[in-house]
């Protein structure tokens, strides 16, 4: 692959967010996980069971190779770019329930 051909597709990758399930905008409001954040695990059960048809899933499918190969690094300048690494937290629920002191 040619430098400037990486380039590009890097950038689209630093453009692309999930836009469908736990790392899509429902989860990580308001617009979902940027693809290149998606935990390692998420992307292999992807390669297990089959990436999404279309570019989304070509680009899972490269992003997933980069970080099988110990690459993770080469998003580092987007991430940067984007305000630093996004995380995916659950929510914990605030309202603790205590039983009652008899």
């Amino acid at each position: 692959m040619e430098r400037e051909d990486f380039r590009n597709l890097l950038g689209e990758i630093g453009k692309m967010r999930m836009p469908f399930g736990k790392y899509g905008p429902a989860g990580v409001p308001p617009r979902g996980m940027p693809i290149y954040d998606l935990p390692p695990e998420y992307l292999s059960w992807f390669k297990e069971r089959g990436f999404p048809k279309g570019r989304l899933g070509e680009l899972l499918a490269i992003i997933c190779e980069i970080k099988d190969v110990g690459m993770d690094q080469v998003f580092d300048p987007l991430r940067e770019a984007n305000g630093g690494r996004v995380t995916f937290r659950a929510k914990r629920p605030r309202d603790r329930q205590f039983p009652a002191e008899e």
